[in-house]
């Protein structure tokens, strides 16, 4: 699992740490791991040009004291001071002593000379406390590096985003890898600000952190760990049923697209309700039709309800009547009343994209997507369920906060494509019916989901009824080699 915590935790954890160390223990071990990230970077440390951009920030003195050790290595460093009156003491000694040399930011002519011909650019301007955007001096340098040639190294995290929310306000830096200290921050792992970010270092320094992360990322091991497997006593009803009602005259693909991905989703059956059944039995002769309504389809463990079917108000209102887990996507979350959710027993997983989200929230689509994290939150809290932003970076956050958020990022832009989201909803809602909880199956789904579109595009386009064909390779995929399901 991959783990992020909040700057007021790494903070705490950082002081508690350099109580018990000698002065300066932490920033060398900073400082150390990346000079070692540099020099992976560069390739060949001697000969090479490495400019620092350094601010009045801890980061600051880490970029000078990892400068030192290049220097000692025989690479010509020279340091860009943003605030030399509060530039860190000690590091730019070590640097001086190194044979590094120093230019002023007020002098923009000779900074812009040395970022224009450096190999390395090393982003030490503003640590994980900043926020508001850059100041116009800094700014600038951000962006005379944009126009050079240079690798990037962001030191914790790049300049100008914000390391809780994810935020990006103005200009910012765009590194090629950030190495961060102790642990990610959110900032490192949601959009936009992961954008920024490029691959990513993890640098252990010894912090002691909380066991719940404020964000975490699952892995393989996760997910296979979470993933149901039938036992030789499983018959289809004790691997759960799922119930889709989705589709419409008009939208009969989503209703065979939600069936897809419920399918393959790991619960024994799928019943289908709506007017698209003679659609769904066409592809999927498995499915079990009915043309009664939700309350006369059978027994299900889970529902999924909304994709396409356009102003069916009743289907919605009878699936959020039942005592089961209801998954709410598309068409449902604009029919779906509020307050029956919020007082809805049984779990809700409600799995909009940044369009439907910022309608249910009452704004404008780009503040969901500038502020994604914010966004997810909010409407776990005013629904009082759980709630799967979708994205880039997928989303999942229960009300009230106790949990982390789950991020995913296995995707790949090509899943941006017609009924993908269809595909999700199905495949979430089997893991729902067969057994996992809301979290669980929702950032279950999102991880295989992403897996199963990057397998289908192999960087072209694809369409969705390929992302559920590739679901099967990404559940075997999340398996090691040896594992008795391969």
């Amino acid at each position: 699992m991959r783990t992020a915590y909040s700057v007021e935790t790494v903070r705490a954890a950082e002081r508690e740490l350099m109580a018990r160390l000698p002065e300066g223990t932490l920033m060398q071990r900073a400082a150390a791991g990346l000079a070692a990230a540099c020099a992976d970077l560069l390739g060949r440390v001697y000969g090479s040009r490495v400019v620092l951009l350094v601010g009045s920030g801890d980061n600051g003195g880490d970029a000078l004291y990892a400068g030192a050790r290049l220097a000692r290595r025989g690479a010509g460093v020279a340091a860009v001071l943003l605030a030399p009156e509060r530039t860190h003491a000690g590091g730019l000694a070590a640097l001086r002593r190194a044979g590094g040399s120093v230019v002023a930011a007020d002098s923009p002519l000779a900074a812009e000379e040395l970022i224009l011909r450096a190999d390395l650019v090393v982003d030490g301007i503003v640590g994980i406390g900043g926020k508001g955007g850059l100041r116009p001096e800094a700014a600038a340098l951000v962006a005379v590096v944009e126009r050079s040639r240079a690798a990037v190294i962001a030191v914790d995290l790049p300049s100008g985003v914000e390391a809780d929310s994810g935020e990006v306000r103005g200009a910012a830096v765009r590194a090629d890898l950030t190495v961060t200290f102790g642990t990610h921050k959110p900032g490192l792992l949601i959009d936009p600000a992961r954008e920024y970010a490029g691959s990513v270092r993890l640098v252990d320094i010894g912090l002691e952190l909380p066991e719940e992360a404020g964000l975490e990322a699952l892995q393989d091991v996760d997910v296979a760990r979470l993933l149901p497997a039938p036992s030789a006593e499983s018959d289809k009803y004790r691997r759960g049923v799922v119930g889709i009602a989705a589709g419409s005259a008009r939208y009969p693909g989503a209703a065979v697209l939600a069936v897809a991905g419920a399918l393959r989703g790991g619960a024994g059956a799928v019943r289908y309700v709506g007017p698209a059944g003679d659609e769904v039995l066409a592809r999927f002769p498995e499915t079990l039709v009915s043309d009664g309504g939700p309350r006369k389809a059978g027994r299900v463990q889970a529902w999924v309800v909304g994709p396409g079917v356009g102003d069916d108000a009743d289907a919605v209102a009878e699936v959020l009547a039942e005592e089961v887990p209801v998954l709410v996507d598309a068409d449902g979350l604009r029919l779906a009343d509020r307050d029956v959710v919020r007082g809805r027993t049984a779990p809700t997983l409600m799995t909009p994209h940044a369009g439907e989200a910022a309608a249910l929230l009452g704004v404008r689509r780009e503040e969901v997507e500038a502020g994604r994290l914010a966004a997810v939150r909010e409407l776990a809290a005013a629904y009082r369920a759980t709630v799967l932003l979708k994205g880039s970076t997928t989303l999942v956050a229960e009300p009230g906060g106790e949990t982390a958020v789950r991020v995913n990022a296995t995707g790949t832009p090509w899943l941006a494509t017609a009924g993908s989201g269809d595909v999700l909803s199905g495949l979430a809602g089997s893991l729902l019916a067969s057994g996992l909880d809301g979290r669980d199956a929702g950032s279950v789904a999102a991880y295989l989901h992403g897996l199963a579109g990057r397998f289908a595009a192999e960087g072209a386009p694809t369409v969705a009824h390929e992302v559920a064909a590739g679901l099967r390779s990404a559940w075997r995929g999340v398996f090691p080699p040896t594992h008795p399901t391969r």
